[in-house]
């Protein structure tokens, strides 16, 4: 069964689809984010808030959420050992 995590405002990523959780501050994440919008493969969940974490997936989509990183991978953890 997938297991879906709530990145916010309503918003669900499925965790087994997670390879990383980044903070969106580093000239090369910004570039990776850039790169992802020019190619259709990034997915704003924000709602207009700041961006704090860039979730990278293994199919090579990015997404952008409000919440921090150290959040996400606690929900992510969270699910795991359920």
């Amino acid at each position: 069964m997938e297991r879906m995590i709530p990145i916010g405002f309503g918003n669900m990523v499925n965790a087994a689809k997670i390879i990383g959780v980044v903070k969106p501050e580093a000239s090369p994440v910004r570039r990776m984010v850039q790169n992802a919008k020019d190619a259709e493969r990034c997915l704003d969940a924000t709602c207009g808030r700041k961006c704090k974490s860039v979730i990278v997936t293994e199919n090579g989509y990015i997404v952008l959420s409000a919440l921090l990183p150290e959040t996400v991978a606690g929900r992510v953890n969270e699910r795991v050992e359920q």
